[in-house]
């Protein structure tokens, strides 16, 4: 089985690639980012492969052979929002020209796209299902739900054997704040396990929609490799996440890790933030998810403890 993942340098691809490289069907990973891959897995199956995604010939090299295509690659719900281009060009050119090579190619290779909660937005339900209409109120939410319907559509025509899954809000997340309106979330519970102060931009009692890296990983392979007669022709699943607020989140981080470390966030308003997240869904009916074997966490407690075991285990290998 030959693989391509987009984004194969980026917090999830990587993990992405080290799950996958634990099943032996697996030939070949190929990774693709638009920047250098620090050190990529130290695996012979693994082909880095560096440019950018709208590049001429690049959707083609991405695809070529292919059996299963993870398209993780995005221009995140901040920057989406900020700088309008690059969202379009990176969000839905370069979807589009994925497609359109898996179709030209003619092997019909199972194409796992990676959409987001932000397709929603008011007004809406108190719980979202998988028949909610997309209504999203940011330009990323916009884009990511375009690219839905063009996979949708590319799967109907037998172009690819589409599968889009819609992540909740990844959290702990590692390293440093990046460019989604969601960063916060991670860097509320990283931060003050670092003895760092973060700053949180939206109320104690805003509610998210939350998975953990662990659970958001599998998942994923999950979707590449479930029967395309369980989706029939549904083909968007809405992943099982944890409905937590933030006051839950900072109460589960002084649970782990004491009062002192809950006491290093505070709050400042940002209504450029507020306003996005606030349009996200916080609570979903996945029954059709968790019946197609999709996976959930236990708790937000577990997330944060998952996220030190993690810390621990990349100190160690530092340190070797």
């Amino acid at each position: 089985m030959r693989i391509s993942i987009t984004g194969g340098g980026g917090f999830l691809g990587r993990r992405l690639a080290d799950a996958l490289l634990a099943d032996n069907r697996v030939e070949r990973i190929l990774l693709a980012d638009v920047v250098p891959i620090a050190a990529p897995p130290a695996d012979s199956r693994v082909v880095p492969w560096v440019g950018d995604l709208c590049g001429a010939g690049a959707a083609d090299a991405i695809v070529a052979g292919a059996d299963v295509v993870f398209h993780l690659a995005a221009v995140l719900s901040g920057q989406a929002e900020s700088e309008f281009d690059a969202g379009m060009r990176v969000n839905i050119d370069a979807t589009r020209g994925l497609l359109d090579a898996a179709r030209a190619g003619g092997r019909c290779p199972r194409f796992v796209f990676t959409s987001s909660l932000a397709v929603f937005g008011p007004p809406m339900p108190d719980v979202v299902t998988d028949d909610t209409a997309a209504h999203p109120q940011s330009s990323y939410g916009a884009q990511k739900a375009v690219g839905e319907l063009l996979v949708a559509d590319y799967s109907r025509r037998q172009f690819v054997d589409g599968r889009v899954l819609r992540l909740p809000t990844v959290c702990v997340r590692p390293g440093r704040p990046n460019a989604a309106a969601s960063s916060f979330v991670s860097g509320i519970i990283r931060e003050p396990l670092r003895g760092e102060e973060a700053v949180c931009p939206v109320p104690a009692g805003q509610e998210l929609w939350l998975s953990s890296p662990l659970a958001a990983v599998a998942n994923l392979a999950h979707a590449a490799f479930l029967p395309p007669e369980a989706l029939g022709s549904r083909r968007i699943v809405n992943a099982p996440g944890i409905t937590v607020s933030v006051a839950q989140m900072i109460a589960a981080l002084g649970a782990v890790a004491g009062p002192q470390a809950a006491a290093r966030v505070t709050f400042g308003e940002n209504p450029s933030v507020r306003r996005i997240v606030s349009s996200w869904p916080a609570r979903f009916d996945v029954g059709r998810a968790v019946a197609l074997g999709f996976v959930r966490d236990s708790s937000f407690e577990a997330l944060v403890r998952g996220f030190l075991d993690d810390e621990e285990a990349a100190r160690r290998v530092r340190g070797a």
